[in-house]
């Protein structure tokens, strides 16, 4: 097979805010952290051990500004993307390396400033079917004799 593929997919949690830089052509790059984790049970122990693992993430202009306006530290967001390396002098003189994931995609799983509006809007939301229910099984209640007749027509 003469093809490659560079294929990364991340679900974690975010390790810092989204830090932003932009160009003068209108571009913009934005660059944070993402924890993932791996839960094991020593064996010899039996002690739960908790390994975190830390990736830079990269998103690019509209992507990193959507990024920037609804994402914060701490938010559960799934990353698909391409491991790019890169290498720079640092202020010492040592060369440096980092490996970066690049995004191509992504998706917000929870995120604060969302969960604070879902909770505020579930709430009312979870009461509706909740009053909904309530009334449901008054008017069922009520004509008693036809809910038995009802239940045999149904096929389960």
């Amino acid at each position: 097979m003469s093809g490659t593929l560079n294929k990364v997919m991340l679900i974690g949690h975010l390790g810092d805010e989204v830090k932003m830089h932009y160009f003068e052509g209108g571009g913009s790059i934005g660059r944070f952290p993402i924890a993932t984790n791996e839960t094991y049970t020593n064996k010899s122990t039996g002690e739960r051990v908790t390994n975190t693992d830390w990736h830079n993430v990269v998103v690019r202009n509209k992507a990193a500004e959507i990024c920037e306006k609804y994402l914060s530290k701490g938010d559960k967001v799934y990353v698909e993307g391409r491991l790019k390396n890169r290498q720079w002098q640092g202020e010492d003189g040592n060369t440096r390396y980092s490996t970066e994931v690049h995004v191509q995609e992504f998706t917000f799983l929870t995120t604060k400033k969302e969960g604070m509006q879902n909770n505020g809007g579930s709430a009312p939301a979870a009461q509706k079917p909740a009053s909904i229910e309530n009334k449901a099984p008054s008017k069922a209640s009520a004509p008693a004799p036809a809910s038995p007749e009802e239940d045999d027509d149904l096929p389960f």
